[in-house]
């Protein structure tokens, strides 16, 4: 295989799995809460952030040159936290629309998103410079002629972990089966003893901290961060999360791998394709909203008038 081709079908693998993670919360809470909720992206992006601080806090304090153990303690932390903070939005803002018609929903958490945009700005140190953003490791193994960064095999084997824990976690166990029977039935949950507002909250943790390794790793293998990155990820997420059917898990895992392949190969054919990767992006899920408007794997919803 040439060296060129075989990169560029691990930068498809690596997107791919990165855009997975963001879009695997979309479609979880859209299948459970009925909620498109927009300022996903932000919410998760906030998790390098938190991370760049854990790690500042750590080497001024505890150890100078921590390296790759103070990059993972960082991601976990902030994995956590963003879970949380999840939970505190889901608290704060959306559990009050709930009842509200979709649009209204929708506008409160398009608003919350440049909330959260202007107060890691405002808050962080100079929030409005772009931060240099570590890789776990800058290792590289040689297969022939073709270079496999290591960071790049973590991306794709965290990535894949992640997603066969959470489909194990919502079909072989009794938490999943309680979001399960929310998402089908919030009424008849409730006549099982089942709480809503506890699966509401669990499902934005689980969601939220999926989305904050998803935005570290794209901050990562970025190697930068800035404030507004969460509008772009979140837009690639929930794209993908549309194109391979909202509410679906297989089908926020098939979307994002065609939007990472859309990308990779505009960057490939085309001259300067880095420019104009969005173009095709959002091109493809214009043509998959024409053509099948409840995405691939989605399943038509009909409603009697």
């Amino acid at each position: 295989m040439d060296a060129l081709v075989a990169q560029h079908l691990l930068n498809w693998l690596v997107l791919g799995s990165i855009y997975t993670l963001v879009a695997l919360g979309f479609s979880l809470l859209f299948g459970v809460l009925d909620v498109i909720h927009f300022s996903h992206g932000d919410v998760s992006m906030a998790a390098p952030f938190v991370a760049l601080a854990v790690i500042q806090a750590v080497t001024v304090t505890l150890v100078p040159d921590g390296g790759t153990a103070t990059l993972i303690l960082a991601i976990l932390a902030a994995t956590l936290v963003v879970g949380l903070f999840g939970v505190l939005v889901d608290w704060l803002v959306i559990r009050r629309f709930r009842a509200a018609p979709a649009m209204m929903a929708l506008v409160a958490t398009v608003a919350l998103g440049t909330v959260v945009r202007e107060l890691i700005r405002t808050l962080y140190p100079q929030g409005s410079n772009p931060k240099p953003f570590p890789a776990l490791t800058t290792e590289v193994l040689r297969l022939g002629e073709v270079a496999v960064p290591v960071f790049s095999l973590i991306v794709i084997f965290v990535s894949v972990a992640t997603v066969a824990a959470l489909f194990w976690l919502l079909n072989r166990t009794p938490v999943g089966l309680r979001i399960r029977a929310v998402a089908e039935d919030r009424a008849v949950a409730r006549l099982m003893a089942i709480r809503p507002d506890r699966i509401f909250a669990i499902t934005f943790f689980i969601a939220s901290a999926i989305g904050a390794v998803g935005a570290v790793f794209f901050a990562s293998h970025a190697g930068v961060v800035r404030f507004d990155f969460g509008v772009q990820l979140g837009l690639i997420g929930f794209s993908a999360a549309v194109i391979g059917g909202l509410g679906s898990m297989q089908g926020a895992i098939l979307g994002s791998l065609l939007i990472a392949g859309v990308d990779t190969t505009v960057q490939m054919t085309i001259p300067d394709g880095a420019s104009y990767r969005l173009v095709f992006i959002f091109a493809l899920v214009i043509l998959v909203l024409v053509l099948k408007p409840s995405g691939v794997l989605g399943k038509p919803v009909f409603e009697k008038v």
